[in-house]
């Protein structure tokens, strides 16, 4: 299996380099999008292209979280390859992680690999910002209500994508609220999903959204009227039985 790995960019001058250099240690070819950074962004990773195996796309003025995301998969299919890992650059997702995706891959049972911060017991929540968790746990509560999944974390970026089953979805949403879109259509074409934990890292609580989303609950108001919108459109994608019992976080 060919995979590539994904890291949208945007303002990280201060962490792109230390973490790129640890996700080359895997020997993967590595896909940057920066999403018009204007910051020194754009020139360190001219700086490490050559010797890191490194892609570039570039934008010349901010697009959002979700069009990266999106471009990932695009690069990927463009590229031959099978399998695209999406991480940040912010030093709050661990390359160190990256065989644990490559394993679950290999047993080549599963379309989406999703990274969750929540999945052990012992997990620490006290790190993350109140309102994100609180937003994150009600928005996955109603997912699996409404999806019939038992996911433990729908926000998590850290994830990875079988490119041929990302080629079946229609992503349009830019922004953070894409994850609502992506598991409404991933759950209507029936993909097969699983989590793997991975650590709960917030180095920066205080980050901000942009665009009014800062205010909770004008962020949750906007999550939730993309998640309503998609399923209006997919309506497929509803459960028609509660979420498995299995412990297993998939339609398989």
């Amino acid at each position: 299996m060919s995979v590539l790995i994904a890291v949208p960019v945007y303002n990280e001058s201060a962490t792109v380099e230390r973490v790129l250099r640890r996700i080359a240690e895997f020997n993967l070819p590595i896909l940057a999008i920066d999403d018009g950074s204007t910051d020194d962004t754009a020139q360190i990773l001219d700086s490490l292209r050559s010797e890191l195996n490194l892609d570039i796309i570039r934008h010349e003025a901010n697009q959002g979280y979700g069009r990266a995301i999106r471009e990932s998969f695009q690069r990927a299919h463009r590229d031959n390859y099978d399998w695209v890992i999406t991480m940040d650059c912010d030093e709050q997702h661990e390359p160190e992680r990256i065989p644990d995706f490559l394993r679950a891959i290999e047993q080549d049972t599963h379309d989406i690999i999703s990274g969750s911060r929540y999945m052990n017991d012992d997990t620490d929540t006290s790190v993350a910002p109140t309102d994100r968790r609180a937003i994150n746990r009600t928005l996955t509560q109603e997912i699996n209500q409404r999806l019939g999944l038992t996911l433990t974390d729908t926000f998590c970026g850290f994830k990875a994508h079988r490119v041929s089953a990302m080629d079946q979805l229609t992503l349009t949403d830019n922004g953070y609220a894409f994850p609502m879109q992506f598991w409404v259509q991933a759950n209507a074409k029936a993909l097969r999903i699983t989590e793997l934990p991975v650590e709960l890292i917030y180095n920066d609580p205080n980050r901000t959204f942009g665009g009014g989303l800062d205010d909770a609950q004008v962020r949750l108001a906007h999550y939730r009227d993309v998640l309503n919108t998609e399923l209006a459109k997919h309506p497929e994608a509803l459960a028609t039985a509660g979420p498995s019992s299995s412990g297993c976080c998939c339609n398989c």
